[in-house]
């Protein structure tokens, strides 16, 4: 397989994207709800088409943040001080650092991490990993179960992220090795909880580095020394010019999917009450005709009829049109569903039927104490009735939602443009690879709480 160049990888997924965000269907209150998200995903793809990549860094508070960016950009630009907490809101800077095939790179220093409540760095964390497309995760110390969380919230958004220990000239030679030893175990200890990709081991900057100097009154006095940030600074670099398109577009792509992923729950959520009473009107239907019926092959052929509408109507729900190739793998996967609840369903049937016969004829010879126990039967009848609707009409529910996950017909989702597109070009397969991937999450059947 030959890869694509990663300049029409990037302008191929703008084109997808655009063309998919052109013809989102949304009604007023989606608008409304997801305008934040719109919002992010529209800025996410201005910056595709101008080549403009962010790089967010990340930490504590006083962990050198600011500095850090400084010395990377070579200007003192951004404010700091001993005092902790200078930064109170995200501030970009460009970095003038010569890419091929980007043409602007954004600094972006951010709040400390530690200065809000857990639910707030969880939320500040989300936001940082949407709206950048690296992360430098600063630390200053072996890392913490605070940046361990955040550190997870980024891996869960599918965020690359490269640990920088700054202030590394504060730790003697001989213990800096074991320094970075000990936060590349953490670090991959949650990295497998996760089932994360390997995180790089953290690179050893000193931004600010001071010295102890003795003047010639005798006195000393700390002064300032040139920042040692060049490793840190050739590893972005090169990561940049390797896949630092691939990294734009799959930022658009991750954005995109948040936006389909909210838009689906919305609409399952809306749906839901409705596919709840669909299924249960049908399963009474169905329970009364059985329970009602003495003849075995007109109940199951009057259960198929009703089960087959059921499908029919939630597809009319969930705007699935019957017809095509969707509806045919829809009756393929609920056909042998189907058979093995058949089955059961006509042995168990058959059996009750009988039993209630017996009961029927030995009514005469009784005086009519038979009928008694006929009714338990037909119960029972009535139930598996039920149960047998029920289980049909959400396994439909759970793969007609799995169906709009994938998009319409001509406008694919974004899951299925990100599955095309790292078909086609090994670079993005190499992206994905080497940095952590989202977690699967379950997906909700539409139709149980």
């Amino acid at each position: 397989m030959t890869a694509s160049s990663p300049t029409s990888t990037t302008e191929r997924c703008l084109s997808l994207l655009q063309t998919w965000r052109s013809q989102l269907q949304l009604n007023r209150r989606e608008q409304t709800v997801l305008a934040g998200s719109l919002r992010s995903l529209d800025l996410q793809l201005d910056r595709l088409s101008n080549r403009n990549l962010r790089v967010a860094v990340f930490g504590r508070v006083g962990v050198g943040k600011s500095s850090l960016v400084n010395a990377l950009i070579g200007q003192e630009l951004l404010a700091t001080d001993v005092a902790h907490g200078c930064t109170r809101q995200q501030q970009a800077l460009p970095w003038a650092i010569s890419i091929s095939g980007l043409n602007t790179i954004e600094l972006v220093d951010t709040p400390g991490i530690d200065e809000v409540a857990a639910a707030a760095r969880a939320r500040l964390a989300a936001r940082v990993a949407l709206q950048s497309d690296l992360v430098l995760l600063v630390l200053d110390a072996d890392i913490s179960r605070v940046e361990l969380d955040a550190l997870e919230t980024l891996m869960n958004s599918g965020k690359p992220v490269l640990p920088v220990l700054n202030r590394s000239d504060c730790c003697p030679p001989e213990q800096l090795a074991s320094l970075r030893q000990s936060i590349s175990q953490r670090i991959k200890e949650r990295c497998q909880r996760n089932h994360a990709a390997r995180i790089p081991q953290p690179i050893a900057v000193s931004a600010a580095p001071r010295k102890a100097i003795q003047r010639s009154d005798g006195r000393i006095r700390s002064e300032r020394q040139p920042a040692v940030v060049s490793p840190l600074s050739a590893s972005v670099i090169h990561l940049l010019q390797e896949q630092g398109q691939a990294l734009l577009a799959l930022n658009a792509l991750r954005q995109a999917e948040r936006l389909q992923q909210q838009l689906e729950l919305g609409r399952l959520e809306r749906r839901r009450q409705d596919a709840q009473g669909l299924i249960g009107r049908y399963a009474a239907l169905k329970a009364t005709g059985v329970a009602a019926n003495p003849l075995v092959l007109i109940d199951l052929a009057g259960g198929m009829a009703c089960d087959t509408a059921l499908v029919v109507q939630l597809c009319k729900l969930y705007e699935l049109p019957m017809g095509g190739p969707a509806a045919r793998r829809l009756m393929q996967r609920l056909s042998g569903h189907n058979a093995l609840l058949g089955g059961v369903q006509l042995g168990l049937q058959l059996a009750l039927a009988g039993v209630r016969q017996l009961l029927l004829i030995a009514a005469p010879f009784s005086g009519g104490l038979s009928l008694g126990p006929a009714a338990p039967v037909a119960v029972a009848q009535a139930a598996l009735a039920v149960h047998t609707t029920r289980r049909t009409g959400r396994l439909t529910a759970r793969w007609l939602v799995d169906q709009r996950g994938r998009g319409r017909r001509g406008n694919p989702a974004p899951t299925t443009l990100m599955r095309r597109l790292v078909h086609s070009d090994t670079n993005m397969q190499r992206l994905l690879a080497e940095w952590p991937q989202p977690p699967i999450r379950p997906r909700r059947d539409g139709i149980l709480p």
